[in-house]
């Protein structure tokens, strides 16, 4: 470096020397030819050492900078102390005698650094650039005047319009170093002496010293009009009129970017390469760079907007140049064969000014009398009559140009990576063009792009002979961009994927080999995930959770429906597995596209024509995840434990979330009305030829209406998209199949529901129906068809399921009963009708009324207030309740849990108001204990109820009323009510903790006198306590009576308990099969209570009474046909020990 600064001053100082007796701040332009060969040698010299072009351009930087700036610091008469302080150029600067305008501008044209001026030119304020162009139009204009001074005007010029270099933008740049000298020595000029201040700017002598307009375009334009007649070449003419055409068009024709396609670009870049590669012989980034450079300035509004120039003049100047050069037959273009590229520059600027108005317009600032149209169409005239040479382009070129803006991440390249990626001439992928995707996947790392590609690479694996190994190779490549996507990028290109094709790009015929590897890669991929801890866990990392939905997404993006093939298959099938799937389809919205529109108007179109079976094969309108879960369970009876798989597995993904971080709206992957209406509305509708059983579209449909995604406020709700009232219909039908659900037809199918599917049906109708009435009631009149449509198909059914439909009719229509309950029940006329029924004969009024009483609260609160009963006459009160016996009898079997927990309820409330006459006998005890057993009355006579209602329906004349279902269905009813008694019979006294029994008893309780037996033969001994005030006494004389309540109630507590527990067992017994497991725990319960009881209230009964009860118990179970259910029992009975007896 110092060696190359010692030779540029060594040349410098020789150039002095040689303009002796004057010197090189005197120099006058027609003296460098003389003197600065020197310094011209010596630049040459420096630069021609250094391989590298950017060092030999840096030092053609650093010299035109020091050169400008020694200028500038002799006319700011700046010391040497200032500027070795400030200036960072001061050790090659200080080396350099003092030097003028001359000795700059000459020594830019000598080096062809027009570039290098208009850089450090741009650095500077607009005004300042003003008074810089002016002394260079001044010293281009003075004698002798060249050709290549012209040349060197129109280069500043360009490089000008072209903009600063972004690339040379920083604070550490050399032009940067610059403005800031620039700056500084401008503001010591004011604190000069106004003569030096005059010698700073310009000598007052020069005929250009007038204050210049701030106006760019006007200097330059005026300055070209004024040395027309220095132009003698056609090329030179050709880049003047090109660069003045350029300059019209940006600073007077837009006023907004113009924004060129990108295959447009590729054109414009591929001619203008392919000429300068001519010339350059080479093609290289710097060549396509500079070109892109050149294109992005021509079609962006330049930043010197004219401030005095109007567009009328620089059309007048224009055109009058035009006409000058036109008649001096320099824009002639005689070589075809060898362009260049003035000419092609030229072409495309007349083509922009021609094209103006259409592609951008005037600026809307303009007013009318600065729109000349005589000037621009005279001008327009003149450029339509030049005549330009065809420039052609090969897609070899553009190929290799775009490539090259690929690899060297070019201005936009990533635009023209997604031009690669869809431009079909190339779709052959040779291993040139392999090579080049692997080595720039990043560069193709866009969601456009990405799709671009892949379209591509479709269509060359569905060309008639594809190479497998290049297609391997490219799907692979395809599939690692598309995994260095981010996470909302790799969505968008998954539903595009899908809009494509849901086979990706195994869509069509692909060669086995292609195949193969991709099953290959799928199966891996799942394997990875179940193994890595996929399976039955619960709980799954984030990070797992991340990974397997990468992998998965990237199998999916290759061939989509493969990918939810398998995600369905292992949900439903692999163990526990349903939770991380859902969670992975939950982070990958995009998979939740559409079929295709032709796909959906052919499944309408089977539907209308009645084709059901072909209907199942395909998804109506629905996600492409529905048809795959159909596929993976249609060839396979599920288990139980699938099923439930596939049940959790649907909720979870309707169950709304976040899917991409940042989001706010909450959606869900697959929505429950498509989730009715692809797999709960054909298998209910086609029972027993579906997919899925009627239970498990219950489900489906039971946990669908439990799903909150309907937004607040908004309407109709989804299920309206749903065939609201066909379902209702459909559900209504199935309801009344299972009405008498043990009685097997003599035709048609027979029904091999669970209770529980029943509960469940009666569960799904009541939603559906509040969520249907709603909107009925909101607006009545656009759903008035429908509501008459559906009551009149339910004249079909039973009369009681109108009444589970209640909540959609509102006051539409009267409530329907059989005639037979209006007979003991007084309702009004204005609400209730009756209806003659063959099966509802006289005297069957109750069991409608029982009937009712189970279908609903609302229901049974208004029976039991219309109930017509004289509870004065006694003959009346003993007919209702053995009628009602009967009834009961007739209903017990039929009901579900939730009917009859309220007819249970309906029992209760008969008994407590008196209406029910249940008369209690001592069928287990010899005499009656004394005690009061009032409090467990209502216990005991529904226990004494159900016992008769029991014995009545185990009878020979109802014993062949039920199935062994049915059987174990009562069972389990009748369990249902012991437990409830049993709640009822705890709630009346609560079991004391053992600490809170201790902590409440100071001393021992007292031993009561007996009261059926002899007294125990065990004294205990009492310690009076010590008494020590009169409250004291009085707190424990409560204590001890407190204790003796609880004591007597513990003591009917027991007795109650050993009338349930004969009962249950006088039932089991009587029961066929005497196999009911619900009765055998039932009577566990009771024996446990039992125990529990006697032990926290130890004097509750004496050694004697638990013998005789132990003896007593073990009597009654004596009587069960099973040998391991009574030895269980014995067992526990044998352990209702007294505390006196342990």
């Amino acid at each position: 470096m110092e060696k190359d600064s010692a030779v540029l001053q060594g040349a410098f100082l020789l150039a002095n020397k040689l303009c002796l007796p004057s010197a090189l701040s005197s120099l006058q332009k027609a003296d460098w030819s003389r003197v600065g060969h020197p310094v011209v040698e010596a630049v040459r010299e420096i630069c021609g050492q250094e391989e590298l072009n950017t060092t030999a351009s840096c030092w053609k930087k650093k010299i035109v900078c020091v050169v400008w700036l020694k200028l500038l610091c002799g006319e700011a008469e700046e010391d040497v102390e200032t500027s070795w302080r400030e200036n960072p150029f001061f050790p090659l600067l200080n080396g350099l005698p003092e030097v003028n305008y001359v000795v700059l501008l000459e020594l830019v044209r000598s080096l062809g650094a027009a570039d290098v001026f208009a850089n450090f030119l741009l650095c500077l304020p607009q005004s300042q650039i003003c008074v810089e162009l002016e002394r260079l139009v001044h010293h281009v204009q003075s004698s002798p005047s060249r050709e290549d001074d012209v040349r060197l005007f129109l280069e500043v010029w360009l490089e000008l319009w072209k903009g600063r270099n972004e690339q040379e933008v920083g604070g550490d740049s050399i032009e940067a170093m610059f403005a800031k000298q620039f700056a500084r020595l401008s503001s010591m000029s004011s604190s000069l002496s106004p003569q030096a201040a005059k010698r700073f700017k310009l000598d007052t002598s020069n005929p250009m010293t007038s204050s210049p307009a701030n106006d760019v375009l006007y200097i330059l334009l005026h300055a070209l009009k004024d040395m027309k007649d220095h132009i003698s070449s056609s090329d030179l003419c050709l880049q003047a009129l090109s660069i003045s055409l350029d300059s019209l068009f940006t600073a007077l024709l837009i006023d907004q970017e113009v924004k060129l396609p990108t295959k447009e670009k590729m054109h414009i870049l591929s001619k203008a390469v392919s000429i300068r590669e001519k010339n350059d012989g080479k093609l290289s980034p710097e060549l396509i760079q500079e070109a892109q450079r050149d294109l992005r300035a021509s079609y962006t509004p330049s930043q010197f907007k004219p401030s005095r120039m109007t567009l009328g003049e620089a059309l007048k100047i224009i055109t009058d140049l035009t006409q000058f050069w036109l008649n001096s037959k320099l824009l002639a273009v005689d070589d075809c064969t060898n362009l260049s590229y003035s000419t092609f520059r030229l072409e495309q600027s007349v083509q922009r000014v021609l094209t103006a108005p259409e592609e951008a317009g005037l600026p809307e600032t303009m007013t009318e009398s600065d729109v000349q149209k005589p000037e621009m169409n005279l001008l327009r005239g003149l450029l339509e009559s030049l005549v330009f040479p065809t420039i052609e382009t090969t897609p070899e070129m553009e190929a290799k140009v775009n490539m090259n803006i690929i690899s060297h991440r070019l201005e936009d390249y990533q635009s023209f990576a997604e031009l690669c990626a869809s431009e079909k001439s190339w779709a052959s992928p040779d291993e040139q063009l392999l090579d080049f995707l692997e080595k720039n996947k990043a560069a193709f790392q866009q969601h456009d792009t990405l799709l671009s590609l892949a379209s591509t690479l479709m269509a060359t694996l569905h060309s008639e002979a594809p190479n497998v190994k290049q297609c391997k190779k490219l799907m692979k490549i395809t599939a690692d961009i598309f995994s260095a996507l981010s996470l909302e990028d790799k969505n968008k290109s998954l539903a595009a994927m899908l809009r494509l094709s849901t086979r990706g790009f195994l869509g069509h015929s692909v060669p086995p080999a292609v195949t193969d590897g991709f099953e290959q890669e799928l199966n891996m991929a799942f394997n990875c995930i179940i193994q890595g801890g996929g399976g039955a866990s619960a709980t799954v990392s984030l990070g797992h959770l991340n990974t397997a939905a990468a992998l998965i997404a990237r199998v999916a993006f290759q061939n989509p429906e493969a990918a939810l093939k398998s995600c369905c298959h292992s949900a439903v099938f692999n163990k526990g597995s349903f939770s991380l799937m859902a969670k992975i389809l939950q982070q990958l919205p995009g998979l939740r596209g559409e079929k295709a529109r032709e796909d959906e108007a052919e499944c309408n179109e089977k539907q209308a024509k009645g084709n059901r079976d072909e209907l199942k094969d395909n998804v109506s309108g629905g996600r492409l995840l529905c048809k795959c879960l159909q596929e993976t369970i249609k060839t396979k009876s599920l288990l139980a434990c699938e099923k439930e798989q596939l049940l959790k597995f649907l909720g979870l993904l309707m169950m709304p979330v976040i899917a991409v971080e940042g989001e706010e709206r909450r959606q869900c992957f697959l929505p429950p009305q498509e989730v009715v209406n692809i797999f709960v509305l054909p298998s209910l509708s086609t029972a027993g030829r579906s997919l899925f059983d009627t239970e498990l579209s219950l489900q489906l449909l039971h946990t669908a209406l439990g799903v909150d995604v309907q937004q607040p406020g908004s309407s109709p709700h989804w299920l309206f998209d749903c065939s609201p009232f066909p379902l209702l219909y459909i559900l209504a039908q199935l309801h009344n199949q299972a009405l008498r659900f043990w009685e097997q037809p003599l035709e048609g199918p027979v029904c091999h529901w669970s209770m529980d599917t029943k509960e469940l049906l009666e569960s799904v109708l009541a939603t559906l129906a509040k969520l249907v009435g709603a909107e009925v009631a909101a607006a009545p009149s656009s759903w008035s068809r429908a509501l008459f449509w559906l009551y009149n198909k339910m004249e079909e059914l039973d009369w009681a399921v109108r009444f589970h439909l209640k909540p959609v009719w509102g006051e539409h229509f009267k409530n329907e009963v059989p005639l037979s309950l209006l007979t003991v029940c007084d309702l009004p006329e204005q609400e209730w009708s009756g209806l003659d029924l063959p099966q509802y004969g006289q005297g069957s009024g109750l069991l409608a009324w029982m009937e009712c009483c189970s279908i609903s609260d609302s229901l049974r609160a208004t029976m039991l207030s219309c109930l017509s009963l004289d509870q004065r006459r006694t003959d009346h009160v003993g007919m209702f309740s053995k009628g009602l016996l009967v009834a009961l009898t007739q209903t017990l079997p039929w009901c579900s849990i939730s009917q009859w927990s309220r007819l249970l309820g309906t029992l209760r409330e008969l008994i407590t108001s008196g209406r029910l006459h249940v008369p209690f006998s001592l069928e287990y005890v010899d005499y009656l204990p004394l005690m009061d057993l009032r409090r467990f009355s209502c216990d005991l006579r529904l226990s004494v109820l159900l016992l008769r209602v029991l014995q009545l329906l185990c009878g020979s004349s109802c014993s062949d009323w039920l199935s062994a279902d049915g059987w174990a269905h009562v069972g389990r009813l009748y369990a249902h009510a012991v437990r409830e008694m049993m709640n009822s019979v705890r709630a009346k006294l609560p079991l004391p903790s053992s600490g809170a029994w201790t902590a409440s008893a100071p001393t021992p309780p007292k031993t009561p006198a007996s009261r059926d037996s002899n007294p125990s033969c065990t004294s205990v001994k009492v310690t009076k306590p010590t008494i020590d005030s009169p409250t004291e006494a009085e707190g424990l004389k409560e204590s001890h009576k407190e204790e003796e309540v609880e004591t007597t109630h513990s003591q009917e507590v027991l007795f109650v308990l050993s009338q349930l527990f004969c009962h249950v067992q006088h039932i089991q017994v009587m029961m066929p099969g005497g196999q009911s497991e619900p009765l055998f725990l039932s009577s566990l319960e009771i024996l446990s209570h039992y125990e529990a009881v006697m032990t926290a209230f130890p004097e509750s009964s004496s050694a004697l009474e638990s013998d005789n009860t132990r003896h007593f118990f073990t009597t009654i179970t004596d009587n069960l046909e099973s040998e391991e259910m009574k030895v269980v029992l014995q067992q526990k009975i044998a352990q209702l020990v007294s505390a006196g007896a342990r």
